[in-house]
């Protein structure tokens, strides 16, 4: 698990990390968390943390150097990991902070965040995940970034215009669900935790044949 450390360590210390908790808070303080701002920004705060840590060392050649230190399997888990609980806890810390300024403005008489803490984070882990198997597909950052938020806002169009009843794959209804879900809520959290899954698996690879090749 020493991989794992490291990665979580350079991941929540990071300059990313931080500017992704802030941008949460200004955007939840300024619009709240049922404005489209916010649920836009999603996908782009909870990829800048940890999303494209792999395509650097990559490119750099860092990798040879920590598969010299640890296994690849202990290397391509801690990246996976570090990825999606940086990137699910830079949501959910921003909007943990946004609950507390919102108490201490009412005189500590608030009741917290609005948010689903949960369905916040598992959210933010899939949005952060969704990047970084971009990236690690294409050999690209940008196109990672860029795709991960063009998928996202597809999905929105796709459930608002095209296939209202297709609720399951509309990214809004993952952050406070409107439906009726088989097993209620907890339908949707073993939704999420599933598409965590086959995204990793599909991660896993990737990377898998890029440091065999490599």
């Amino acid at each position: 698990m020493n991989s794992l450390e490291s990665d979580l360590r350079r991941a929540l210390l990071s300059g990313r990390f931080l500017l992704a908790v802030l941008a949460e808070l200004l955007v939840l303080w300024l619009q709240g968390p049922d404005s489209t701002l916010h649920k836009m920004c999603v996908p782009v705060l909870c990829a800048l943390p940890y999303a494209g840590a792999w395509l650097d060392e990559y490119k750099s050649g860092f990798v040879k150097l920590a598969l010299v230190r640890g296994s690849r399997r202990g290397y391509i888990l801690g990246k996976y990991l570090a990825c999606g609980l940086s990137g699910g806890g830079a949501e959910t810390l921003g909007a943990w902070l946004w609950g507390l300024l919102k108490s201490w403005q009412a005189g500590g008489e608030g009741q917290g965040t609005d948010c689903d803490i949960g369905l916040l984070f598992l959210s933010g882990v899939v949005w952060s995940c969704v990047p970084a198997v971009l990236a690690a597909l294409s050999n690209s950052k940008y196109l990672a970034y860029g795709g991960g938020f063009v998928l996202y806002y597809f999905l929105v169009i796709l459930a608002e215009r095209y296939w209202p009843g297709l609720y399951c794959l509309y990214p809004y209804e993952w952050l406070a669900p409107k439906h009726v879900w088989v097993m209620g809520s907890r339908g949707l959290v073993w939704m999420l935790l599933l598409v965590v899954l086959v995204l990793g698996m599909c991660y896993w690879l990737i990377l898998e044949r890029s440091l065999e090749n490599g």
